[in-house]
């Protein structure tokens, strides 16, 4: 979380602003367009004086001022260290050599950010009170959330931004409107940012506890790239005392098919060609599948979802009456919609939202994240 919270801060810091113009001067009343006793003047203060926001002039911060989308994916791809997009892209309304080019073709790459459909990604677009959410839930690993009091416009939530939201209430990062609505369509001003900003870097988080009744056995399926996901995947069952399950292609990946840097190599031809990602396993299903009552599955994410390896492995078993819950490894993207994707082909099963870990986590926070679900406690 501490890594998280210095990220989002360069991040916003970087690029938030619409036209930053540097002060020295104090922040608590300098602006002018922030009343005292404005409900974001001290969130304001608080993202001025820890240098995450700044104003639009030396006296002006115009709080009511919207974001663009182009301009949030430039910011979150800088921080990023911004990776190079394995193509480019194919919005229509993103020209080539515009300064968020390369940014909007990662974004949607690693699923952080999606499109409008009719190959329009809304580069101009301001961001959604939804998106925003959304967003950071990416940022913050997409953890899992239990539902709690509905919106009175709960209906209205975009079922993309219902985890988000949910996280998002519980941790006190986005609060209602007015009528205890959230508004999911409406754009995301600046004082808002301010606000969400300060919830989030100041939050406390909620730590939700699903899991089956004492007593249920549990594996940890997965399928592993690199090794990163094999290591985390051991972690959570050395943690929690389970059975452990390799999803092992029939012809496995060597380091040349997973180099998506070279044009032709495996997982590039996988990628475009999606008739190729039926990947054929080794073993389909696990020795006494039936009697697991809670699965984990791990994968690295490809593109924004999960390695096509695990999509056999999820057709071809029946999860009903299990409790299902994702966990993925990536260097920089959140879970995106993999979860769900994995979800929606599968037979049954009460799937969590899961979590995504950086390639590089520790075993404790690993293992500390797996404790803290109280499975079988």
């Amino acid at each position: 979380m501490k890594k998280m919270k210095r990220l989002l801060t360069a991040v916003i810091a970087a690029a938030l602003v619409i036209a930053t113009i540097p002060t020295a001067l104090a922040a608590g009343g300098i602006f002018s367009d922030v009343p005292n006793g404005a409900w974001y003047a001290d969130a304001v203060d608080y993202v001025y004086e820890h240098g995450i926001m700044n104003g639009t002039s030396a006296t002006t911060f115009s709080p009511n001022t919207p974001m663009t989308r182009a301009m949030l994916v430039t910011v979150l791809h800088r921080a990023a260290g911004s990776p190079s997009a394995a193509t480019g892209t194919a919005f229509s309304d993103v020209p080539t050599g515009a300064y968020y080019t390369d940014a909007v073709a990662w974004a949607s790459a690693n699923g952080i950010v999606t499109g409008y459909g009719n190959g329009r990604f809304g580069s101009n677009n301001p961001v959604s009170r939804a998106q925003i959410a959304a967003i950071l839930w990416r940022y913050a690993g997409s953890p899992s959330a239990e539902a709690g009091q509905d919106f009175a416009d709960e209906s209205s939530i975009p079922a993309y931004a219902s985890a988000a939201v949910d996280w998002a209430r519980a941790n006190g990062v986005v609060n209602g409107t007015t009528g205890n609505r959230f508004d999911p369509n409406g754009n995301a001003t600046r004082a808002q940012v301010a606000t969400i900003l300060r919830n989030y870097l100041t939050m406390t988080p909620v730590t939700p506890q699903p899991g089956p009744s004492t007593g249920s056995k549990i594996l940890v399926a997965y399928f592993s790239g690199s090794g990163n996901t094999e290591r985390v995947a051991q972690d959570i069952a050395d943690e929690l005392g389970t059975d452990i399950f390799e999803i092992t292609p029939v012809t496995p990946y060597t380091s040349a098919d997973l180099d998506w840097t070279t044009s032709g190599s495996r997982v590039n031809r996988e990628h475009d060609n999606e008739a190729l990602r039926d990947i054929a396993l080794t073993q389909t299903t696990p020795a006494n599948w039936d009697e697991y009552d809670t699965v984990f599955i791990g994968y690295p994410i490809w593109w924004g979802i999960a390695a096509w390896p695990v999509n056999n492995f999820v057709r071809g078993n029946d999860f009903s009456g299990k409790t299902v819950i994702p966990f993925a490894t990536s260097s920089s993207s959140g879970m995106g919609q993999s979860g769900t994707l994995l979800e929606e082909m599968a037979n049954g099963g009460t799937w969590q939202s899961g979590q995504r870990f950086s390639s590089g986590a520790s075993d404790s926070t690993v293992r500390s994240w797996a404790d803290g679900l109280e499975i079988g406690k």
